[in-house]
């Protein structure tokens, strides 16, 4: 571990980037098709990696959290966006979809059972995944929990975050007319959605830019204007998973069928000043899965890039190499 000790950059800890050995686009149905790829050990330990969002998309970053001598990686870019196509499609696009492609993802390629490892969303996504197939998943490994509850969004998107950062809200919030802006996301809706391309594009780089502007601890408030392609895939899907409340049954679905996954192991690590997704949530979780470890970050925010995440992120999947044949992989 002396790797990644004495270290003060999130690079410093990552293990060397590399190149994928496996590049596909798979046909889901619905008229989808999702980018996957594969890195690492083609015999290791196969873990797969649900990036944030929605509408986030995998990066070449994410593939180094894993010794590639010993896992075998597995990314893929969601419904909608990143290299999967059609790009900021919502049509057939909702969690549902998105747990069935997984185990699509998982059944193809001939896996029996996987670690899961998500942030943010991604998070949310691993646990809905877990809770509606359990047999599949050997551990998990969350960042940054996000649980989709109306709280949450309220925080986000009602006024909550604005409070720490009153000049980027007031950014965010100038676009909508005041008669409107009692409800931020439905709001972004109707010019996200609007057929105007311009229109979409300039209301998707706002909407990006709030929440990549509170993404670190070390954050100024200033962060750079999105791509607009990028912003445009990120910020339809995320807004329209958010207005169909992640497409959950109910409000606090996912701790409520937290029993379905009590024999599974958890590990999260959550920064103590995540401004998008508060701690509250990871602590919650904990409190009700037995078999949970909270690792709690003193000094950091919600980015998977920032230092000692990536420190914590990496000692986890670091120790898992030790437990193969717990985890029966």
């Amino acid at each position: 571990m002396d790797r990644i000790s004495r270290q003060n950059s999130a690079s410093d800890y990552l293990f060397s980037a590399i190149e994928p050995f496996h590049r596909q686009m798979l046909d889901v149905g619905d008229g989808h098709e999702i980018y996957v790829e594969q890195c690492g050990n083609p015999l290791g330990m196969p873990i797969v990696v649900l990036h944030g969002g929605p509408g986030g998309g995998c990066s070449p970053m994410m593939r180094r959290f894993f010794d590639p001598a010993i896992y075998r990686v597995i990314l893929f870019d969601q419904r909608g966006c990143g290299r999967s196509r059609p790009n900021a499609s919502v049509e057939a696009n909702t969690t549902w979809h998105l747990v069935e492609d997984i185990e699509k993802i998982r059944e193809h390629l001939g896996i029996s059972r996987w670690i899961v490892f998500g942030g943010s969303w991604g998070a949310t996504l691993a646990l809905v995944y877990a809770e509606t197939h359990p047999a599949a998943v050997a551990h998990l490994v969350l960042r940054g929990v996000f649980l989709a509850t109306q709280r949450e969004l309220d925080w986000f998107y009602g006024g909550g975050a604005a409070r720490f950062y009153p000049e980027v809200w007031h950014s965010f919030e100038e676009l909508i007319p005041e008669d409107e802006r009692g409800d931020m996301i439905a709001a972004y809706n109707k010019r996200l959605f609007s057929g105007d391309r311009a229109v979409e594009t300039r209301y998707a780089q706002s909407w990006a830019a709030w929440e990549n502007a509170l993404a670190s601890v070390t954050s100024n408030g200033r962060s750079m204007t999105p791509p607009a392609d990028y912003a445009r895939a990120f910020s339809r899907l995320e807004n329209h998973y958010f207005l169909n409340k992640a497409f959950l049954s109910e409000d606090g679905y996912i701790l409520q069928n937290v029993e379905k996954i009590k024999h599974i192991g958890v590990s999260i690590v959550q920064g103590r000043q995540d401004m998008v997704c508060p701690p509250e949530a990871a602590q919650a979780l904990a409190a009700r899965h037995p078999k949970c470890d909270l690792t709690m970050v003193p000094v950091a925010g919600h980015a998977m890039s920032e230092p000692e995440i990536t420190r914590a992120l990496i000692q986890i999947t670091d120790r898992l190499t030790f437990q193969k044949a717990e985890l029966h992989l």
